[in-house]
C-alpha cells in the first residue's frame, strides 16, 4: 500500500489536462451507465416516459458532478501527488463503475442484501492506502445510494430504508478496511470477510426494514451472510487485474513476487547466484530498517530482491557473479568499466517496465545508486591519464532516491558490500563503516530529494549495524581434531552394544 509524500511535485500543462479529461470522461460514463440501467429497468417505453419529466435526469446529473467535484477537492488537499497522476484517479473512477455495475446486478437478478458494498473498499484498500479507502468507501456509498434513488435500480426506498441501506454500506466498507487492512493470506481475508456481512445482517432484522424484495426472512439472512464473503471473492479475481493494468502492488503481489519460483529470482539463482546472495542479505536489513522506522517492511524486502535485477544483462561483469576468478575488467577501459557497472540501474528499471511489474520497483532499480560515483574505475582511470579525469563520466545517472523506502535500500546496498569485504567485523568496525557509507551519501547530496531526516538515518545506521553484526558474526574457533584411530572407536562400541 502506498504512503502519502510530503514532498509536492510540481504539475505540468499535460498533467493538468490529462487529469481534467479522466476526470469530466468518468462524469460522462457514469451518467451513460445511469441511463443503461433506466433502459433495463424501464425498457424502451419507460425510457422514454422517465424523461417526460427531465428534472429527475437534471438533478441526479448535478448531484453525481458534485460530488466528483468534492473527490476532485479531496484529493488536491490531502494527497497532490496521488491526483497528479491521472491513471491513479482513472483506477479508482474503475473500481466505482465495476462496483456499482456488480451491486446492481446482483441487487436485480439475485437478491438486494447480496450486494457486495465492500468490493470498493477493498480495493482501494489494497491498491493505496487506509484513509483513501475510507473517503472512496463514502463516496461510493453516496454514488451507489444515487442511482438506487433516481434509477430505481432495485426497489422504491421508503424513508427508513433508504437511510438504513446508506448506513449499511457505510459501515461495511469501514469494517472490511479496519478488519482486513492487515491480512496477508487469501484464505484469512475469505474467513474474516463474514465480519463484513453484519451491518447486512443487522439490518435485516430490524422489523422496521422494508426493502421490498419479496424474500423469506431466512433467504434475506442468508443472502446478507454471504454478501461479505462475496465482495472478498470478486476483489480476489479483480486485484490481480488492477495490479496489472496500473501498475500497482498490494501486499499478495510482493508475496509472489519474493518467492523464490517467481520468474526473475529464478533467473538471479540460476544466472547470477552472487547477486542473488547478495539481494537476500540487503533485503533482510532493509526490512529491519523500514520496521524501524514504520515505513512499509514487505515492500522495502521485494524492492531490495529487485533492486539489482539489471545485473542479469551482464551478470559476469560483477565481482559477486566471478565464481572462477576471472574478470572481464581486466581487458576494458577504466571509462566502459564504469559504463557497464553503471548501466545496470538504468538496465534494472528498464527490465522491470518491460514486464509490466510495479513502478515503485522500477524507481528503487534506477535510483539505488543515485548519482554517486564510481571511485574504483575512477581512481583506476586517473593512475592511465596524466591530465583531469572529470568525474561526472564516472556517475550514476540517477535519479537520486525520492522516497525513504529508495535510501534504505541505498544505504543497506552499500553497507552490505563494505561490510562483506571487512576481515574484522566487529561491532566497532562495522559501525565506523556504516556511519562512513551514510556520511559521505549525505556529503554527495543523495538524500536531499526524499523525506528522510536525520532521526530516521540515526534509527537506520544503528539498525544496520546490528542487522550486518547478526550477519557476519564471530563464530569460534574449533580446535584440530585428529580422526586416526577413528575405526577402532567404532568398533568398540559395537562390541559394547
Amino acid at each position: 500500500m502506498e504512503k502519502k509524500s510530503l514532498k509536492l511535485l510540481s504539475w505540468s500543462k499535460h498533467d493538468i489536462i490529462s487529469v481534467s479529461v479522466v476526470y469530466v470522461v468518468n462524469i460522462i460514463l457514469l451518467a451513460m451507465l445511469f441511463l443503461g440501467i433506466i433502459r433495463i429497468n424501464y425498457g424502451a417505453d419507460g425510457f422514454k416516459n422517465y424523461f417526460a419529466n427531465p428534472n429527475t435526469f437534471t438533478n441526479f446529473l448535478m448531484l453525481l458532478v458534485l460530488f466528483v467535484v468534492v473527490t476532485f477537492i479531496y484529493f488536491y488537499f490531502e494527497d497532490r501527488n496521488f491526483l497528479r497522476g491521472a491513471a491513479n484517479s482513472e483506477m479508482l473512477f474503475l473500481i466505482l463503475e465495476i462496483a456499482v455495475v456488480v451491486c446492481y446486478a446482483c441487487g436485480k437478478y439475485v437478491n438486494i442484501y447480496l450486494r457486495p458494498l465492500s468490493l470498493a473498499a477493498l480495493l482501494v484498500l489494497f491498491l493505496t492506502n487506509t484513509r483513501t479507502a475510507v473517503f472512496l468507501n463514502f463516496i461510493f456509498c453516496i454514488i451507489l445510494f444515487l442511482f438506487d434513488s433516481f434509477s430505481g435500480a432495485n426497489v422504491a426506498f421508503s424513508d427508513y430504508s433508504a437511510v438504513l441501506f446508506f448506513a449499511m454500506g457505510i459501515s461495511s466498507g469501514a469494517i472490511a478496511i479496519y478488519f482486513l487492512k492487515d491480512v496477508y493470506s487469501r484464505l484469512r481475508l475469505l474467513l474474516l470477510s463474514f465480519v463484513i456481512s453484519l451491518p447486512a445482517a443487522v439490518c435485516v432484522a430490524l422489523p422496521m426494514v422494508d426493502l421490498g424484495s419479496g424474500d423469506s426472512l431466512l433467504i434475506s439472512l442468508v443472502c446478507s451472510a454471504l454478501s461479505g464473503p462475496l465482495a472478498a471473492l470478486l476483489f480476489t479475481a479483480l486485484l490481480p487485474v488492477f495490479e496489472a493494468l496500473f501498475k500497482k502492488a498490494s501486499f499478495f503481489k510482493y508475496a509472489e513476487l519474493t518467492d523464490h519460483k517467481s520468474k526473475f529470482i529464478r533467473k538471479l539463482i540460476s544466472q547470477a547466484p552472487g547477486t542473488f546472495n547478495h539481494a537476500i542479505v540487503v533485503s533482510n536489513i532493509a526490512e529491519a530498517c523500514a520496521t524501524a522506522i514504520e515505513e512499509d517492511a514487505l515492500l522495502a524486502r521485494t524492492c531490495a530482491y529487485y533492486h539489482d535485477i539489471g545485473k542479469l544483462r551482464r551478470p559476469e561483469f560483477f565481482k559477486e557473479n566471478q565464481a572462477d576468478g576471472t574478470n572481464p575488467h581486466d581487458d576494458l577501459t577504466p571509462e566502459l568499466s564504469a559504463n557497464i557497472i553503471k548501466a545496470h540501474a538504468t538496465d534494472g528499471y528498464q527490465l522491470v517496465m518491460k514486464n509490466r511489474l510495479p513502478q515503485i520497483i522500477a524507481d528503487v532499480c534506477a535510483q539505488h545508486h543515485g548519482t554517486l560515483p564510481i571511485l574504483y574505475f575512477y581512481g583506476k582511470a586517473q593512475k592511465f591519464t596524466d591530465g583531469e579525469v572529470p568525474i561526472s563520466q564516472y556517475c550514476y545517472p540517477g535519479p537520486k532516491p525520492q522516497t525513504k523506502i529508495a535510501a534504505i535500500i541505498m544505504i543497506a546496498d552499500g553497507c552490505e558490500a563494505a561490510a562483506r569485504a571487512l576481515s574484522d567485523r566487529s561491532r566497532e568496525n562495522v559501525y565506523k563503516v556504516v556511519k562512513k557509507i551514510v556520511g559521505d551519501r549525505m556529503a554527495w547530496g543523495q538524500f536531499d530529494e526524499c523525506e528522510i531526516t536525520l532521526k530516521e538515518l540515526n534509527i537506520i545506521i544503528n539498525t544496520v549495524v546490528n542487522s550486518l553484526t547478526g550477519v557476519y558474526h564471530s563464530r569460534i574457533e574449533y580446535p584440530k581434531i585428529s580422526f586416526e584411530g577413528a575405526e577402532d572407536v567404532k568398533d568398540e562400541q559395537k562390541e559394547k552394544n
